[in-house]
């Protein structure tokens, strides 16, 4: 496949992952096409007919809903909006979540609920198909009138406003329309509402989030697993007997692939070992699993946010109906954002744990784990560096979605603040991942000092892989640039 019909099926995370990972193309399906156009007429042939006040199509927005506007200006009123809704500041959106907005936008747009031109949505699919990225800034959102100014970045290419990523280079609309001979769109009614109002900017970071904590999950057994067998730990915490009687699904799947990864090792088949381990390892189904069954439900959430129509007002043709409501509140995004920074924060807490015991010079390792210690501090730092980064993991664990500001003069008077967790939601996911690149690089050190007995073909087989790239202590050196080399492995390859 080399094309993905938008509207042809729902989207669900791993079609989106299909998608960025063979880099495909996306157009409108004949359906998305019928439904859009279908709805469009039924607008303009209400406007022709009616001359009632709708929101946003013929008045004001917000606290100016009351603002009747004159049918001659219906198009200016659409063009402003996203001029003056344009207002983001702060650091720039990566690229990756840009691309994505688009995605989910002309997703939502496809089932023609929203009144949007034909024409525009094909413009949002070249924007997409050719790798033309907005400007859009991580701040501006309170994530419940939907994510108005990053949305209105997003939005502003559309009509020949703003400035966009292509083929590498920042560059204004006017001159990409310039070098590719397009013309800027005119908005008809209710346009430029279709394209702020929405969640998009929140599902965009949720998406790529959780596509990372899908990754970060496996990654993060595989590197215990490691620990596990360096720490000289025992096999029984993963017998699959103590999780059948209680039957969490994500501790079940944890004991089984911390079992997968461990067969066949000498380590731990070793005779003589303590009675019991400590909870950063014995633990590990019980605490990578509740963050596994977390991810399967935040997965869920963002599942059905992403096949959802989230502007305001939805059209029902079919009905004779324009319904002025609220589905551009973020509040089931905002929660289970917050809910993912949780459950990749105990990833990384875990694993500094387990980073430490390990440099802690017992069960027959060197302290910080390198010879000579002494004259060489080894390892030392790098636990402080996981200590550093799990802490401030735990202050961006506080929740966002607890919080709401007055807005809109008073109209708009309980927000999620979901714009906020999906920001801070992804610095955790980067700091989750330089956590786990810490104990690879802490335990595969641990590993290789127990030689010569061995640990699993499949351990053994990943270290060697990592060894080509980081090699074994021997003595100090600059070890940031192993830890930016580890997170590099970790991202190149798929365990």
């Amino acid at each position: 496949m080399t094309v993905y019909e938008i509207g042809s099926g729902q989207l669900s995370l791993s079609t989106i992952e299909l998608i960025i990972e063979e880099n495909l193309t996306i157009k409108l399906s004949t359906q998305a096409i019928e439904r859009i156009e279908k709805c469009r007429k039924y607008l303009d042939d209400k406007l022709s007919n009616n001359e009632d006040p709708i929101y946003g199509i013929n008045t004001g927005f917000g606290y100016l809903q009351n603002v009747k506007i004159e049918a001659e200006n219906l198009t200016q009123l659409q063009h402003n909006l996203l001029l003056s809704h344009a207002c983001g500041t702060g650091q720039e959106v990566p690229n990756e979540v840009v691309k994505l907005m688009l995605l989910l936008k002309i997703q939502s747009l496809s089932y023609g609920h929203s009144a949007i031109a034909l024409t525009t949505v094909q413009r949002l699919v070249d924007f997409y198909n050719h790798d033309i990225l907005p400007i859009i800034y991580t701040q501006g959102s309170l994530g419940a009138s939907g994510d108005l100014a990053p949305l209105a970045h997003l939005a502003l290419p559309l009509i020949g406003e703003g400035e966009v990523y292509y083929q590498g280079k920042k560059i204004t609309t006017k001159q990409l329309y310039q070098n590719l001979g397009w013309s800027s769109l005119t908005l008809q009614s209710k346009e430029g509402l279709a394209l702020i109002n929405g969640t998009q900017f929140m599902s965009a970071y949720g998406t790529f989030c959780l596509l990372k904590a899908q990754q970060f999950s496996v990654w993060a057994d595989a590197i215990a697993a490691i620990s596990i067998d360096a720490f000289d730990c025992r096999i029984d915490p993963f017998l699959t007997l103590s999780h059948l009687i209680r039957p969490h699904q994500g501790q079940i799947a944890t004991a089984a692939s911390i079992n997968n990864w461990l067969e066949g090792s000498e380590l731990i088949a070793r005779k003589g070992k303590q009675t019991q381990d400590p909870y950063s390892f014995r633990c590990v189904p019980q605490v990578h699993g509740a963050s596994k069954d977390s991810i399967n439900y935040i997965k869920s959430v963002f599942e059905t946010e992403m096949n959802s129509v989230t502007d305001n007002p939805n059209v029902f043709p079919d009905e004779d109906l324009i319904i002025s409501a609220g589905n551009f509140h973020g509040q089931p995004l905002a929660l289970t954002l917050d809910f993912l920074c949780l459950a990749l924060a105990e990833l990384g807490s875990i694993s500094e744990r387990r980073i430490f015991q390990l440099i802690s010079g017992t069960r027959g390792l060197p302290p910080f784990l390198v010879k000579n210690a002494g004259l060489n501090s080894g390892l030392m730092i790098t636990q402080y560096t996981a200590a550093s980064i799990a802490s401030e993991n735990k202050q961006l664990c506080t929740p966002a979605s607890v919080d709401s500001i007055v807005s809109s003069n008073g109209q708009e008077d309980h927000v999620s603040m979901g714009a906020n967790a999906a920001t801070k939601c992804l610095r955790v996911c980067d700091n989750l991942e330089r956590i786990l690149a810490i104990e690879l690089l802490t335990a595969s050190q641990a590993l290789e000092l127990r030689l010569p007995e061995k640990s699993s073909v499949k351990i053994e087989k990943l270290v060697n892989d990592y060894r080509k790239v980081v090699s074994f202590n021997e003595a100090d050196r600059i070890l940031s640039t192993d830890i930016k080399v580890s997170v590099e492995f970790m991202r190149d390859r798929k365990i």
